[in-house]
């Protein structure tokens, strides 16, 4: 901030960084926030090494619901029929949209690769 030009007055605390002692004060506040940040990220990552050496996964649970899942089949029978509907009608007929439409059969094939494996 110095190079420039601007300074620093808190009334409330008393620091001033026109002042030799307000530099120092502010430069000490400064590298407290530093270090505390350090140690909350070094915590953390320790935390999430011993967390995964115990076995533990992070994020969101694998898989999909009951009802997602009923989706999935319903989309993949439609897909398949002989007289297969456009995938924006499958999309309309089950209140999605086409990108999902297109992402419940690309993990209906995913499951079906998986249990074939």
């Amino acid at each position: 901030m110095q190079h420039l030009d601007v300074n620093f007055l808190s009334i409330q605390d008393g620091i001033n960084t026109n002042t030799a002692t307000g530099r120092f004060t502010f430069n000490i506040f400064a590298s407290l926030a530093e270090f505390e940040r350090e140690i909350i990220s070094e915590r953390t990552k320790a935390g999430l090494i011993s967390a995964r050496a115990r076995g533990r996964k992070g994020g969101r649970p694998p898989g999909y619901g009951k009802e997602t899942m009923k989706k999935i089949k319903a989309v993949k029978t439609l897909y398949d029929a002989s007289d297969s509907p456009s995938v924006q009608d499958i999309a309309d007929s089950l209140k999605i949209s086409r990108a999902t439409c297109y992402r419940y059969l690309k993990a209906h094939d995913k499951m079906d690769n998986d249990l074939n494996k």
